[in-house]
């Protein structure tokens, strides 16, 4: 429905509450970075600011490009959209062949410590793309066949070339996100039921296929039954959150990241934040991205069409379903599955295609309609 010109009016500028949360978000992921992997970045490497390092060059070229898609007009995107879906698939295709395997994962593409980690442009490529798609949809979308299946189909193509690396966390939150867009597209509840029904048992299935899955499953039912294997990261998360009470312990004063909990920059970076600041930290923490939420599902309900109202819709659920699931894992609400705290854990895929959303973000808020005051 257009809306009337007399009683709302377009926003010409940045959305500088986004930017300021973006700002606060990025200081406390770099100053945590360090906190957390001093102890191994020395141990490992010789130099305590090894990861901080990197951190700080992949925030600054990723604020470049948040700053760039602000000011590029996000409607160009749909014309391309096509185009990037199919580089995302050729790229998750490509990392099966000559991907670097990294923990278990071949998920890189690159040599050494450099590298691209591919699903991570696919998270976003197939944000633009299906945002296009939903938004031509229309009626279809009621549809089971018609506007259904098709992004349902090729959000599970893409999640099945991520889970063959294998990615999990990565494909819950591809999934994730294509539910939330296909929901805000106007798709049938008993559709998505439905589906909801299958994929808790295809969840199951794939548990079953891999041994080192059902093992994560049963240490976190109780984790302390294997507090030696697969219950010790998640103890040592707990033991974290658990020490730094209401105030926690200092900054730089956690115990955890001397060698006790594994890849504390990464994964598991909460329960450092939760170890050094405390409850209070933590909360504060999570009221920040509350806020960049509530922003940008502000930003989809007064876009200026349906492509940009998606497109903020994705961007926004990619970012809330990420901290659920990594923050899930870190309290042991959830199965572990590697996935990484937003603009927050090490990690330069992840931060630089997060702030690219970010910016894209911006573009659709300084030309969505809202309400005068």
């Amino acid at each position: 429905m257009l809306r009337s010109r007399s009683t709302e009016t377009a926003r010409s500028s940045l959305d500088y509450l986004i930017v300021g949360v973006i700002v606060i978000l990025l200081c406390l992921g770099i100053v945590m970075v360090h906190s957390a992997s001093s102890v191994i970045a020395a141990n490992k490497f010789g130099d305590p600011f090894f990861y901080v390092k990197r951190q700080m060059i992949w925030a600054i070229l990723g604020v470049i490009a948040m700053f760039w898609f602000a000011r590029f007009d996000y409607h160009a995107l749909r014309k391309h959209a096509p185009k990037i879906a199919i580089i995302s698939f050729v790229m998750l295709v490509l990392v099966l062949m000559i991907g670097v395997n990294r923990g278990g994962s071949k998920a890189w593409l690159g040599f050494g410590s450099l590298g691209i980690q591919p699903s991570e442009f696919a998270k976003l490529g197939l944000i633009v793309f299906l945002a296009h798609l939903l938004s031509e949809s229309g009626e279809r979308m009621q549809s089971l066949w018609r506007g259904f299946m098709p992004p349902l189909g090729l959000s599970l193509t893409a999640v099945g070339l991520i889970m063959l690396e294998p990615d999990l966390g990565q494909s819950v939150v591809i999934m994730g996100t294509t539910l939330l867009m296909m929901f805000a597209a106007g798709t049938r509840l008993t559709h998505l039921g439905g589906f909801f029904g299958l994929g808790l048992l295809g969840f199951g299935g794939l548990v079953a296929m891999a041994p080192y899955r059902i093992q994560r499953v049963v240490s976190f039912l109780d984790p302390w039954k294997y507090p030696k294997d697969e219950g010790y990261q998640i103890i040592q998360s707990l033991y974290a959150l658990g020490s730094g009470g209401i105030l926690g312990l200092g900054l730089g004063n956690s115990r955890q990241k001397f060698l006790y909990l594994p890849e504390p920059q990464t994964d598991f970076i909460f329960s450092i934040i939760g170890e050094e600041l405390g409850f209070l930290g933590g909360l504060s923490l999570l009221l920040l991205f509350g806020v960049l939420v509530w922003r940008g599902v502000r930003t989809a309900i007064y876009a200026p069409d349906e492509f940009g109202s998606l497109l903020a819709v994705g961007i926004t659920g990619m970012i809330a379903v990420q901290v659920l699931i990594n923050i899930g894992v870190v309290t042991g609400s959830i199965p572990a599955t590697g996935i990484t705290l937003p603009f927050i854990s090490y990690g330069g895929s992840s931060l630089t295609l997060m702030l690219t959303g970010v910016g894209i973000l911006l573009n659709i808020s300084k030309q969505a309609v809202f309400p005068q005051r």
